[in-house]
């Protein structure tokens, strides 16, 4: 081999080393960005914490405080003793409630009628805070499924914040 092909196999050699060693570096963010945390199957989809209009404790006003809860596969799932709750505990249970695959359930503060994506708390004070909490979703009935939290010093995913 002469002199010259021997300096240009070490350079496309070099070349070759180079430009792997540039894909390998640039493939690390995106193999990063893959190990994210998914989105759980079931969310927290959207909080109606401050009440539209006057804070006046009617029914209207409590039911117009709410959270939504989306189902984003296509199955359905069994939210029979799974709970909603606040930063200082109140709790809300579902009992014997189906969400429909691809399906939303908006759970209002105030008294009504349990029906298909409209279920009630039943409660005569507000449960959000306006300004800061959270919301948490468990399931059976202590495993955490999905939180979401607004306001100072927090802020997480999705939702009316």
């Amino acid at each position: 081999m002469s002199a010259s092909a021997n300096v240009t196999a070490r350079r496309l050699t070099a070349a070759a080393l180079t430009a792997g060693a540039l894909v390998g570096a640039l493939t690390v963010p995106a193999s990063a960005a893959d190990h994210r945390a998914p989105r759980p199957d079931v969310q927290i989809s959207r909080v109606q914490y401050d009440s539209p209009g006057p804070e006046d404790r009617s029914n209207r006003s409590l039911n117009a405080e709410w959270v939504e809860i989306t189902n984003t596969t296509r199955r359905e799932v069994n939210l029979d003793h799974w709970t909603l709750s606040n930063r200082v505990g109140q709790t809300y249970t579902f009992h014997h409630y189906r969400l429909a695959g691809r399906a939303t359930v908006r759970i209002h503060t105030g008294i009504g009628l349990d029906r298909g994506a409209d279920l009630f708390q039943d409660r005569r004070n507000y449960v959000w805070d306006n300004y800061s909490d959270t919301a948490t979703l468990r399931n059976d009935p202590s495993r955490l499924v999905d939180v979401v939290s607004w306001g100072a010093p927090h802020r997480r995913h999705g939702g009316r914040h």
